[in-house]
Protein backbone atom coordinates (compact mmCIF):
# COMPACT_ATOMS: atom_id res chain seq x y z
CA UNK A 1 0.00 0.00 0.00
CA UNK A 2 1.16 3.48 -0.76
CA UNK A 3 1.62 6.12 2.26
CA UNK A 4 -1.35 8.39 0.84
CA UNK A 5 -3.48 5.26 0.99
CA UNK A 6 -2.45 4.31 4.75
CA UNK A 7 -2.85 7.92 5.78
CA UNK A 8 -6.35 8.31 4.62
CA UNK A 9 -7.11 4.78 6.21
CA UNK A 10 -5.71 5.70 9.27
CA UNK A 11 -7.40 9.45 9.15
CA UNK A 12 -10.98 7.17 8.48
CA UNK A 13 -10.27 5.08 11.10
CA UNK A 14 -10.10 7.82 13.37
CA UNK A 15 -12.89 9.54 12.83
CA UNK A 16 -15.38 6.24 12.89
CA UNK A 17 -13.64 5.82 16.14
CA UNK A 18 -14.36 9.22 17.53
CA UNK A 19 -18.02 9.40 15.81
CA UNK A 20 -18.60 5.92 17.64
CA UNK A 21 -17.93 7.28 20.92
CA UNK A 22 -19.83 10.45 20.44
CA UNK A 23 -22.86 8.37 19.15
CA UNK A 24 -25.62 8.57 22.16
CA UNK A 25 -26.76 4.67 23.50
CA UNK A 26 -30.30 4.46 23.37
CA UNK A 27 -30.09 1.85 25.89
CA UNK A 28 -32.87 1.01 28.67
CA UNK A 29 -31.83 2.25 32.15
CA UNK A 30 -30.91 -0.07 34.44
CA UNK A 31 -34.66 0.40 36.55
CA UNK A 32 -36.22 -1.08 33.55
CA UNK A 33 -33.98 -3.99 32.69
CA UNK A 34 -35.62 -7.33 34.29
CA UNK A 35 -32.88 -9.86 34.16
CA UNK A 36 -33.77 -13.37 34.49
CA UNK A 37 -31.80 -14.24 37.70
CA UNK A 38 -30.94 -18.29 38.52
CA UNK A 39 -30.77 -20.19 41.77
CA UNK A 40 -27.27 -18.12 43.01
CA UNK A 41 -28.17 -14.90 42.40
CA UNK A 42 -26.58 -14.23 38.68
CA UNK A 43 -28.38 -13.86 35.45
CA UNK A 44 -28.27 -15.91 32.59
CA UNK A 45 -26.76 -13.77 30.94
CA UNK A 46 -23.60 -13.62 33.46
CA UNK A 47 -23.35 -16.88 33.33
CA UNK A 48 -23.02 -17.28 29.63
CA UNK A 49 -20.36 -14.53 29.49
CA UNK A 50 -18.01 -16.08 32.58
CA UNK A 51 -18.38 -19.72 30.20
CA UNK A 52 -17.89 -17.68 26.94
CA UNK A 53 -14.58 -15.88 28.68
CA UNK A 54 -13.83 -18.80 30.21
CA UNK A 55 -13.59 -20.64 27.04
CA UNK A 56 -12.09 -17.63 25.42
CA UNK A 57 -8.86 -17.71 27.84
CA UNK A 58 -8.30 -21.14 27.83
CA UNK A 59 -7.86 -21.71 24.00
CA UNK A 60 -5.89 -18.18 24.18
CA UNK A 61 -3.59 -19.58 27.01
CA UNK A 62 -3.47 -23.44 24.88
CA UNK A 63 -2.57 -21.56 21.40
CA UNK A 64 0.13 -18.73 23.40
CA UNK A 65 1.89 -22.24 24.64
CA UNK A 66 1.86 -23.87 21.47
CA UNK A 67 3.38 -20.68 19.33
CA UNK A 68 6.13 -20.22 22.18
CA UNK A 69 7.27 -23.77 21.81
CA UNK A 70 7.08 -23.70 17.65
CA UNK A 71 8.97 -20.23 17.94
CA UNK A 72 11.57 -21.79 20.84
CA UNK A 73 12.06 -25.00 18.12
CA UNK A 74 12.65 -22.56 15.01
CA UNK A 75 15.13 -20.31 17.56
CA UNK A 76 16.90 -23.75 18.19
CA UNK A 77 17.25 -24.85 14.93
CA UNK A 78 17.88 -21.63 13.02
CA UNK A 79 20.56 -19.78 11.66
CA UNK A 80 22.10 -16.30 13.05
CA UNK A 81 20.11 -14.63 10.87
CA UNK A 82 16.87 -16.62 11.21
CA UNK A 83 17.61 -16.03 15.44
CA UNK A 84 17.66 -12.41 14.75
CA UNK A 85 14.42 -12.59 13.13
CA UNK A 86 13.09 -14.82 16.12
CA UNK A 87 14.28 -12.68 18.45
CA UNK A 88 12.07 -9.37 17.21
CA UNK A 89 9.17 -12.15 17.02
CA UNK A 90 9.24 -12.82 20.62
CA UNK A 91 8.85 -8.85 21.78
CA UNK A 92 5.11 -8.99 20.33
CA UNK A 93 4.55 -12.34 21.40
CA UNK A 94 5.26 -11.88 25.05
CA UNK A 95 3.07 -8.64 25.00
CA UNK A 96 0.35 -10.52 23.37
CA UNK A 97 0.74 -13.53 26.00
CA UNK A 98 1.13 -11.24 28.81
CA UNK A 99 -1.89 -10.06 28.00
CA UNK A 100 -3.78 -13.31 27.27
CA UNK A 101 -2.24 -14.57 30.60
CA UNK A 102 -3.45 -10.99 33.21
CA UNK A 103 -7.04 -10.72 30.62
CA UNK A 104 -8.80 -12.39 33.58
CA UNK A 105 -7.24 -9.62 36.28
CA UNK A 106 -7.90 -6.70 33.96
CA UNK A 107 -11.39 -7.61 33.73
CA UNK A 108 -12.42 -8.19 37.41
CA UNK A 109 -10.67 -5.07 38.45
CA UNK A 110 -12.44 -2.96 35.22
CA UNK A 111 -16.08 -5.24 36.73
CA UNK A 112 -15.14 -4.14 40.67
CA UNK A 113 -14.50 -0.46 39.43
CA UNK A 114 -17.42 -0.04 37.50
CA UNK A 115 -19.92 -2.14 39.56
CA UNK A 116 -18.25 0.31 42.68
CA UNK A 117 -19.21 3.25 40.62
CA UNK A 118 -23.39 2.50 40.15
CA UNK A 119 -23.51 1.90 43.58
Amino acid sequence: MSKKMVKILTTLVMVIMIVTVAISSFALSPGEIQANTTVNGTTEIQTVGESIVGILQTVGVVLSVIVLIVLGIKYMMGSAEEKAEYKKTFIPYVVGAALIFAASAFAQVIYQFFTGVQS
